[in-house]
């Protein structure tokens, strides 16, 4: 994590007062539930939760604290012991540092997804105000790169649309799926301490009781969270990429928004380049490179081990906060991206008609030509069109072949660009519903 790509919101969540501060509200629930089931006194209980709340956690101190300890709940909890005083001796009985840990993790993961999940709604409005508003802007479709058949820029952003709605729905089974609480004590077999302590504290944060923690919440649910992570990364990408295609000189039909002062080049002044779309693409492959380690982290020695532990801190903080950057970067992106209309309009016709050789080929097939023969005619005046600059349209009409069966009008009929059209209202409809 680097302030460049860095929202202060995320950021926050993974600061250690913020996470002090869970660690302590965690001990403090624990606390309340333990008196309630009277494994220590009530009024222990009220002095954790009343001078805790009031604490100001130095965290220079609890870092010099721990160089002496080598942990860092213990050197936690003797700094927390300086606010609460005697009754200290009532926190963190029965627990385990990986009750704390676990389960404060849970917590910031599940504020992270809050915010990712911000971000997401950002890009989908955007999406879909844009998706409208082109929704009949006609285009060329490309395969391999290659002109292919035509489209319009609004189905193209309605399926980037599609897409990201089906990140979102991820994101939320995500972090559904890492909400869960251990409050279970070494070996997490309760032995200590009373399950419905875990419960307690489980309710009180919003969270799920982890059914059999082992000391440990299972990391089988953090590797499926950054491994959606990782593919809303992908769709972060494919758009950016999209996008990055479009700027290109020779193609020019969308760009990202150049702002008045921006330069492009320390070189060359008239350069204009797809910078935020570029980063984009570099901040998805940071995302998905966590994806690995989180699935390496499944695989822990028998009830436990801290291999993972490293790593989390890493990805943790990374993860959520270059995502929710980028999140909000693409959303910026696709609000002020600059279409052309009548670029696309010139890349459309560029080779002659060429995108309607599929009507001509279909209809010499119902004429009762074979398929096989009405490729070969279609292809070689294609080619020609392809090769020489000839005017596709023109060559069908001049060829012996295909006027045998196909008359003048009938081909002048299938280089109607509405044909491609008919059905973008019916897309629209399965992707954002009936008006």
């Amino acid at each position: 994590m680097i302030p460049r790509y860095s929202r202060p919101e995320m950021v926050a969540i993974w600061s250690p007062e913020t996470r002090f501060r869970i660690w302590f509200e965690i001990e403090a629930h624990a606390a309340a539930a333990m008196a309630e089931i009277g494994m220590i006194p009530k009024a222990a209980a009220a002095a954790i939760w009343e001078k805790g709340s009031k604490a100001t956690f130095d965290v220079a101190k609890i870092d010099e604290i721990e160089r002496v300890t080598k942990h860092d709940v213990i050197a936690f909890l003797t700094h927390l012991a300086d606010f609460i005083g005697p009754d200290s001796r009532f926190v963190h009985q029965g627990m385990t540092s990986s009750d704390v840990l676990d389960t404060c993790f849970s917590v910031q993961l599940m504020r992270a997804t809050d915010l990712l999940l911000a971000g997401m709604d950002a890009v989908l409005a955007a999406l879909k105000r844009r998706a409208f508003e082109h929704k009949n802007t006609i285009t060329i479709g490309r395969s391999h790169g290659i002109h292919a058949e035509p489209t319009t820029f609004g189905v193209k952003l309605a399926q980037a649309f599609a897409e990201f709605s089906r990140g979102r729905d991820r994101l939320v089974a995500a972090r559904k799926e890492i909400a869960t609480c251990a409050i279970s004590g070494a070996i997490g077999t309760f032995a200590n301490i009373d399950p419905r302590v875990e419960a307690h504290v489980a309710k009180t944060l919003g969270l799920a009781v982890e059914p059999v923690s082992t000391q440990v919440i299972p990391r089988d649910r953090h590797a499926m969270f950054f491994a959606t992570l990782g593919v809303v990364a992908s769709s972060v990408e494919r758009l950016a990429t999209e996008f990055r295609h479009l700027q290109r000189t020779e193609v020019l039909e969308a760009e990202e928004f150049f702002s008045p002062g921006q330069k492009g080049s320390s070189a060359m002044p008239h350069k204009r380049n797809p910078v935020l779309t570029e980063n984009l693409t570099g901040l998805a492959r940071m995302v998905r490179s966590a994806v690995v380690p989180a699935l390496e982290n499944v695989v822990l020695w028998h009830e436990r081990d801290i291999s993972h532990s490293s790593v989390e801190r890493m990805i943790g903080p990374d993860t959520t906060i270059t995502l929710d950057f980028a999140l909000h970067r693409l959303a910026g992106v696709v609000e002020k991206l600059v279409v052309y209309p009548a670029n696309m309009r010139k890349n459309l016709v560029r080779l002659g008609g060429l995108h309607n050789s599929q009507r001509v080929l279909i209809a010499l097939t119902q004429a009762g030509v074979s398929r096989e023969d009405s490729y070969v005619y279609v292809q070689r005046n294609a080619m020609k069109t392809w090769d020489h600059g000839k005017n596709f349209l023109v060559e069908l009409k001049a060829d012996p072949d295909v006027a045998a069966k196909l008359s003048a009008k009938d081909l002048d009929a299938m280089f109607d660009d509405a044909y491609h059209l008919k059905h973008v209202d019916t897309i629209f409809a399965r992707v954002f519903g009936k008006a």
